[in-house]
Order: structure tokens, then sequence, then C-alpha cells
């Protein structure tokens, strides 16, 4: 396939937008949990440095909430300039679900965060309170609504196809399809640990930097316990996860695995250079069985191989590296966040090593998120709607030179935002820390 084939492009284009856009509704879910929390603290207990804490990631809450919904917008026009087909098969399903999403979430979060950024002092406490909790609640809604689309694709279920259109039969059952439990967890799992790493790496910095005030402290503590609670869920989480995509999406697993030919007592490969010409894995190092005994909790389980299934299979080298990535970042969230643990509950400050390690991890959820999105997204390749649509058979007749001309503009404002985000990140703690060391 050319580099310069517009199918591809399309793909690139939508992929480009959607590892944007996926940074910010993540941390928005977390960080809104987070002021919730901060500002409850602080209605409880009337200690200034909780309200300190909230007033500092209120402002990057807002900077996420602000750069998701641009990103968003961007992306849902791609539907229909470079995915006419999707809307055109399946739009019967996905136009209600994006439509519920926008009326019971995003105008509540809308509405509310006006009252939450510039309300307090003008409302009561508690109505400020209540404002917050209704942001938290509808950035998790948002991905509710979100995720029963994107799992539906997955796994369809509650439809029947009648002239080439999907007309949904039971609303229950597109919402609540056989993969939607499970990567609703997953995700917001990874989002609240994403938002746990970033509100400890930040932390971390202003600490490092000489701010040891109790806000610090605080915003430290509760970040670190929230990770090293979340991780072990995850890893639960993502086991169950596993066994469902077996279950419905065998050639995923496949690939993530690097399992070329279906086998009992498969082995874990744990490195290798997957060749798809030779339908061989090069440079192997793997565990006898072990992939056996947590794909089907077996250690004889069978599992099928990727020569299975033909031309029905996604690309292996990306799924199986991007598998790699979420799992040792997810190794190391669990090193990181319990051994910080388990130094505060024996009433122990932060070591510098430790601090350096959170600051070092601070963007480790993105990483983690993007790279599980990879899986999920590539592995449904050649599908757009697994069984029902294929990505080539929905794709528009814009031309490359067109879409790479929107391409590049995508990618250079978007490396533009995000180097302007983390920027400001830094800024607004460098800000706080100079004033938190007042409060030394």
């Amino acid at each position: 396939m050319s580099y310069l084939d517009p199918h591809l492009l399309a793909r690139i284009q939508f992929a480009a937008n959607m590892t944007f856009h996926i940074l910010f509704p993540s941390l928005s879910i977390s960080l809104g949990w987070f002021l919730l929390f901060f500002k409850t603290r602080f209605t409880t207990t009337g200690i200034e440095a909780w309200m300190q804490a909230y007033q500092f990631w209120v402002k990057i809450f807002a900077l996420c909430f602000a750069l998701g919904v641009v990103s968003g917008i961007t992306m849902s026009f791609q539907f229909g300039t470079n995915w006419p087909g999707f809307m055109n098969t399946v739009g019967n399903v996905a136009g209600p679900l994006l439509a519920y999403e926008v009326l019971t979430a995003f105008f509540l979060e809308a509405t509310m965060l006006g009252i939450m950024l510039y309300g307090r002092g003008r409302v009561s406490e508690r109505v400020h309170t209540i404002a917050t909790f209704l942001v938290a609640a509808g950035t998790t809604a948002s991905a509710f609504w979100i995720l029963a689309l994107n799992s539906w694709m997955h796994t369809p279920a509650g439809f029947v196809m009648i002239d080439g259109q999907a007309h949904v039969t039971s609303w229950m059952q597109v919402i609540f399809n056989p993969s939607f439990p499970f990567r609703l967890t997953h995700m917001l799992l990874a989002s609240g640990l994403t938002g746990a790493f970033m509100v400890a790496g930040i932390s971390a910095y202003r600490w490092l930097k000489g701010d040891r005030s109790q806000e610090i402290t605080f915003s430290l503590r509760v970040s670190v316990f929230v990770a090293a609670v979340l991780i072990p869920l995850q890893i639960a989480a993502g086991d169950a996860h596993g066994l469902n995509t077996l279950e419905n999406e065998p050639a995923k697993v496949a690939a993530m695995e690097g399992i070329w030919d279906t086998q009992k007592g498969v082995p874990a490969v744990l490195f290798a250079l997957p060749d798809e010409t030779t339908k061989s894995n090069r440079y192997e190092f793997s565990i006898p069985k072990l992939a056996s005994l947590y794909l089907t909790h077996s250690i004889d389980g069978e599992v099928k191989g990727i020569k299975d299934f033909g031309a029905n299979h996604p690309p292996v080298t990306p799924i199986f590296w991007a598998f790699r990535v979420m799992v040792g970042v997810g190794l190391l969230m669990v090193l990181v966040s319990w051994a910080t643990s388990i130094r505060f509950i024996r009433g122990l400050e932060i070591s510098k090593l430790l601090a350096v390690s959170l600051v070092a991890m601070t963007f480790s959820g993105w990483l983690a998120l993007e790279a599980g999105w990879y899986v999920t997204e590539v592995g449904r390749q050649p599908w757009l709607v697994y069984g029902i649509l294929k990505t080539n058979d929905a794709a528009s007749l814009v031309s490359s030179p067109n879409i790479l001309l929107t391409l590049i503009t995508y990618l250079s404002l978007y490396l533009v935002l995000l180097c302007s985000f983390i920027a400001a990140i830094f800024h607004l703690a460098k800000k706080a820390t100079y004033k938190g060391l007042n409060y030394v």
C-alpha cells in the first residue's frame, strides 16, 4: 500500500486527532473527582491547604476541558469528510449515542463549569461544591456514552441490517454490548491513574523546587495512594477485559501476543520482532505456557493463531509493541506508587529519588493510555465496525493531496498546543511554588 494512499492517510489523520484528543478527556475525568475531593476536604476540615490544591488544579482542569472540546469538534467533522460510509451504515446507532453524550453530559459540564471556575464567593460553598460534583459527574457520563459507542463498534449487538443500514432493535443491548462493561471499567481506571500520576508528578516537581507547604503534602499523599490502589484494580480489570477480547476479537489477542499458529500451552512472548512476511517471530524470548495460563486460565488452554484468520487480521507489529508499552508502563506505576506509599505509611517524608521518579512519571498515564488505545483501535482492523463494515468501505473519495495537507496542518497545530499545554502546567507549578514557599 502506497504511503499516499488516501485510505491510509485518512486513517492516520483520524488516529492523529484521536491521539491528541484522548489526552484531555482522560485527565478531565480524573481531575474532576480530585477537585471534588479537595473541595469536600476543605469544607469539612476548614484547612486552607485543601482549597489551595483545588485552586491550583482547577486551572489545569479548565485547560484540559478547553482543549478536549476543540479537538473533539475537529474529530467529529471527520466522520463526514473522511468516513461518510460510517454514518451511512451505522448512523442510526452512532448518531443517537453521540447526541445522548452531548445532551446528558457535555451540556451539564459546560453549564456547571462556569460556576465551578468563577462562582466561589458569588454562590454559597455548598452550591459551589455541588457544581464541582456535577462537572465531575458530567465528565464520567461523557465517557459512558462515548465508550458505549466505541464498544459497540467492537462487539455490535441489539441491531438488524436492513438494506445495508443498521437499525436498532434494543437500545439496552446496543449500550450494554458484550465488551462495554470491561472497556468502561478499564478506561475509567486508566483515567484515574493518568490524573493521579499527573497530580503526583507536578506536586513532586514543586517539592523538589523547595515547596514544603501543606498543600504539597496533601496533594502528594492523596495522588500516590490513589495510584497505589487503582493500579492493582487496573491489572484485574485488564485481565477480565483480555478474556472478553479473546472471546469476541481473538485475532486482536493473537496479534497482541505474537501468536502465529493455533496451539495449546501457548508461551508468553516477552520479546520478539514479528515478521508478517514469514509469519513468524524473530529473536523470540518467551516463557513456556504462560500465555495460555493468563489468557485462558488453563496452563494447556488453546489460543488461536494469526494464521487462522487469513487476511482478516490486524497489523501485528504495532499492536504487539503497543501492548508491551502499556504493560511496561503499568509495572513502573506499581513500583513507584507502592514504594512511595510504603514510605508515607511509615511516616517518612518522600525521598529525593522517589520525587524524581514521580516527576519522570508525570505523563506516564498518557503513555499507557495511548498505547492501550492503539491496541484497541488498530487491533480492530480491517474492521471499522467488527463483522459489519470494513474500514476501506467507509472511506470518502477525498484526494490524497487534500488529506495530506490537512494532516500536516493538524499535526503542526497539535504539536504546538501540546507543548503549550505542558509549558503552561509547569509555569503554573513554578508560580505556585514561589507562593508555597511563603507557607513553609
